[in-house]
């Protein structure tokens, strides 16, 4: 679908409050929502939780797997929980529970995993998260978003807490730009066209959704002309929306704060293959690296993901 798009070009609320406040507001008006953090409260914000409503906060320490377990226990209980970790540590580390615990028990688990990509910052390679959509897309009937803005990671956390299942969203604990106007309404499983255009298709995904748009403005006066689709919901993907748009394409990009191993570059490559379409694709993320030291800003360049490196890319492919 078409959404319209914010007017203003800034910096939105930070995504850690929108989350921590979206849970406050869902607590409110049911005493099931349940929220776990492994020791990262105040990274989250989730400590005002514990103040507000102390019966329905738990702070597990530095224990991400077990954190998995008791969540899927209160599912069983009755509960509806939502955990927080740094991304590695809340999708790599404790990847056998939430398969186990989680998919293969059919319990329901929401995850909020911070800072994927460049935005972990000086956390280093430790704590960077370049494969988390890969694990979590591997899952079966788990859904999968990457978060662009504020009004966006709002809605999808609304939005879990009205679902059963394995639920996982990415998205910086940070101010990011604004995309959407507050309280849009988005689809699970949708993406979203943010502009037309007719030479290419660019796919994007999170953080990097308002780099595609400058990407796409500055490719215009070049006399290139992309379509740009927010595709927010990484499984299940907006296929028909997919094949739609790439009908008339001369080739088409994806775009991820991600490798671009298993991720969306390789969600829309599989569609594309499975309908036989004869269009070049070109993957631009991160490739064959670990993480690394560094300010967000260093590791966007260093991962090659700023507007000017995805303009550069996009250049030399349809050259």
């Amino acid at each position: 679908m078409t959404i319209e798009l914010s007017t203003k070009k800034e910096y939105g609320a930070e995504l850690r409050n929108v989350v921590a406040n979206r849970l406050e507001k869902l607590m409110e008006k049911n005493d099931r929502i349940i929220a776990l953090d492994a020791d990262l409260s105040a990274a989250s914000n989730w400590n005002k939780l514990a103040v507000t409503h102390p019966d329905q906060f738990i702070n597990v320490g530095v224990s991400e797997a077990n954190m998995v377990g008791m969540a899927s226990g209160l599912s069983i209980a009755g509960f509806t929980p939502f955990i927080h970790s740094f991304g590695p540590f809340v999708t790599r580390r404790v990847f056998d529970q939430l398969y186990l615990s989680g998919g293969y028990a059919k319990t329901t688990i929401n995850i909020y995993g911070s800072d994927p990509g460049f935005a972990v910052g000086p956390n280093g390679g430790t704590h960077t998260t370049l494969e988390d959509v890969a694990l979590m897309r591997s899952i079966p009937y788990s859904v999968v978003c990457d978060a662009c803005d504020a009004a966006q990671m709002d809605w999808i956390i609304a939005e879990f807490s009205r679902r059963e299942g394995i639920h996982y969203v990415r998205g910086n604990r940070k101010s990011v730009h604004d995309i959407y106007p507050a309280d849009t309404q988005f689809e699970l499983g949708k993406g979203n066209v943010l502009r037309k255009g007719t030479d290419g298709l660019l796919v994007a995904s999170g953080q990097l959704v308002y780099e595609a748009l400058e990407v796409a403005n500055r490719l215009e006066k070049t006399g290139v002309s992309l379509t740009v689709i927010d595709m927010f919901t990484i499984k299940p993907l907006d296929e028909a929306l997919l094949l739609k748009e790439c009908q008339g394409k001369k080739f088409v990009v994806t775009l991820e704060n991600h490798s671009i191993t298993g991720g969306l570059g390789s969600a829309v490559a599989e569609v594309m293959a499975e309908h036989q379409l004869a269009i070049p694709l070109k993957r631009i993320g991160v490739s064959e690296r670990f993480g690394e030291v560094g300010t967000p800003d260093y590791l966007q360049e260093a991962f090659g993901l700023t507007t000017e490196a995805i303009e550069e890319k996009i250049e030399d492919f349809i050259c």
